[in-house]
């Protein structure tokens, strides 16, 4: 960091207009598990917000305000410190958007294009802010937001919260209603000081026990080559399961009294197993840890990492590997503790070449995603999955409507698109065959 940068924040810290904070327990796993610099652009979160109805560009800035007020992650940077990073909260901070006029013909190609450049442009993690809006305006009356942030600040639930805030003070600045928003009722840094009172060494003692237990003899599904570079821009292929399909998914999980989530778990370990030829398979999947009541309305990086392992007995029932997998998985989530301690108990060394643990993620992403419509205005919040170098594979299932939309992130140097086209293929072929013979063994569910 520039002198020039050290004396502006001394300024800000010894007036008051800034504080300091340490990194909360998620954002502790970016810096010390992650394969990736905190700083990379694959830790960007995306999404697309379609914005119908007449709004000025100065009515636009003026209700982003109101939000930078409410939520002090947005007016977040990361400085670097002896004992490791840790966070920077202003008092006051301008928002940041800019707008782009478009053509209402413009192809949908041409959209991907801009709101890409607007995805990967890098974040100045020390000056900040982590986050950027770019509105496309197509008319008056019709508008993109394209809105990426840095997964240090936020996740899922996170973007979700913001299209909440942007609508009401759209609303406040339409009405001449107050000047800001409501306070959120706690503050993200108030939740970290919560998180790191709670998680001592009494609560977590029984938790690593259970997963040095549950974690015993796991193995690498593949190896990854010496050679071979690290791609943090994992390749992302797109496939439904529609209504047809995941209807009866969603029956099978009522009578088989599993959740959605273990039925395509247990499903995805079928396919996996086929894939890749292994019959023990530990994947990764997201948590909300938004347990109380009192942070739904914050923006911040909440969410935990769950380790679930699968081990496959080809001559067995799937109804009875679903019913292995339901139970395991609910232990599992019982036991979640923060990743980066997890990590330390385990005693694996974070590696440039893979992520701790686990290399593959599987989420069932069901967080509130708001569209958000009143009298001449509505907010549609379309979340676009881009990965992490974290994992070698990802497989991130959103319900959509009736459908299920299956989306395949990859790294490239590991894995080419037909290998995962295939992948794909076999999925959606077990996931039939367990609607139809829940009883068939796993070993030819993928005929």
């Amino acid at each position: 960091m520039s002198e020039e940068k050290r004396a502006r924040f001394r300024q800000w810290l010894e007036r008051g207009e800034a504080c300091l904070h340490p990194l909360t327990l998620p954002q502790r796993e970016l810096w010390e598990t992650s394969s990736a610099p905190a700083g990379d652009v694959s830790n960007h979160i995306c999404c697309l917000i379609n914005v119908r109805g007449l709004i000025t560009p100065e009515e636009c800035v003026a209700s982003l305000q109101r939000v930078v007020n409410r939520q002090e992650v947005l007016r977040l940077s990361i400085l670097p410190g002896k004992n490791g990073p840790v966070q920077l909260i202003r008092a006051r901070a301008e928002p940041v958007m800019r707008f782009c006029d478009i053509s209402p013909q413009t192809p949908v190609e041409k959209i991907e294009e801009l709101a890409l450049q607007t995805f990967s442009e890098p974040f100045d993690l020390v000056q900040g802010p982590l986050y950027r809006v770019e509105v496309l305006r197509r008319a008056p009356d019709d508008q993109l937001m394209v809105f990426a942030i840095h997964h240090a600040i936020a996740d899922g639930w996170t973007l979700g919260v913001f299209v909440q805030d942007l609508c009401a003070a759209y609303v406040q600045q339409r009405m001449r209603g107050p000047d800001k928003l409501p306070p959120v009722p706690t503050s993200y840094c108030a939740w970290g000081a919560a998180e790191r009172a709670f998680w001592q060494s009494a609560e977590l003692e029984p938790r690593i026990a259970f997963w040095k237990s549950r974690l015993t003899g796991i193995r690498r599904l593949w190896s990854v080559p010496d050679e071979a570079d690290v791609v943090f821009l994992p390749r992302r292929l797109i496939s439904q399961l529609p209504a047809e399909i995941s209807g009866p998914v969603r029956e099978l999980a009522r009578r088989s009294g599993a959740t959605l989530f273990s039925t395509l778990l247990a499903a995805f370990q079928v396919t996996l197993s086929r894939w890749s030829g292994a019959e023990d398979i530990v994947v990764g999947t997201p948590v909300a840890n938004r347990t109380r009541q009192d942070v739904r309305e914050t923006m911040g990086y909440f969410s935990g990492v769950v380790p679930l392992r699968g081990q496959l007995e080809r001559g067995r029932p799937f109804s009875e590997h679903l019913r292995i997998v339901h139970q395991s998985t609910v232990d599992s989530f019982a036991s979640a503790m923060p990743f980066a301690e997890l990590v330390r108990a385990i005693g694996e060394r974070p590696s440039p070449k893979h992520n701790p643990i686990f290399e593959v993620r599987f989420a069932l992403q069901n967080h509130p995603v708001p569209d958000v419509e009143i009298r001449e205005l509505s907010l549609k919040l379309r979340m676009r999955s881009t990965g992490t170098p974290r994992f070698d594979l990802g497989c991130e299932i959103t319900e959509l409507g009736e459908a299920l939309e299956v989306v395949w992130l990859f790294r490239k140097d590991l894995f080419s698109q037909p290998e995962i086209e295939e992948l794909g293929r076999l999925f959606r072929t077990v996931v039939e065959n367990i609607c139809r013979v829940p009883e068939r063994r796993t070993a030819v569910l993928t005929n």
